[in-house]
């Protein structure tokens, strides 16, 4: 178990790119945070110091057992949470450095978005008018 733990580490280690995200990850993440049953799911499973499985989530949201599973794919996909198969049970947690890059990425995102336009694209529009 202890060795399974570590190999976890070293395998998120590894494999993690630069921990700013591109837009195309960014995306990715927003459009699977922008479901009122996937975020109510992080805030589950964040609130639970262990791992949650499926059927645990089941009994919290009052959802079906498959309508919970969809919800939990497109968590995964989007790297937002992390599945861990323990038997034959697969157990699951949120993913804080993912979380971490895109809470960075979002507010560099905006941060871009507020400051004053240099585009030329900006300033063509302003002539046109």
């Amino acid at each position: 178990m202890q060795l399974a733990s570590l190999s976890g580490i070293f395998y998120r280690h590894f494999t993690m790119k630069d921990a700013a995200m591109n837009t195309e990850e960014l995306s990715a993440v927003m459009r699977a945070l922008g479901h009122p049953v996937r975020l109510e799911i992080l805030r589950i499973l964040s609130g639970r110091g262990t791992h949650c499985c499926c059927n645990d989530l089941t009994s919290c949201l009052s959802l079906a057992q498959s309508t919970v599973s969809q919800h939990l794919k497109v968590l995964l996909d989007a790297g937002v949470i992390e599945r861990r198969a323990q038997g034959t049970r697969n157990n699951y947690q949120v993913c804080v450095d993912r979380l971490s890059a895109f809470a960075a990425a979002t507010g560099s995102y905006c941060d871009e978005l507020a400051a004053p336009a240099a585009s030329s694209c900006v300033q063509g529009l302003d002539r046109a008018s």
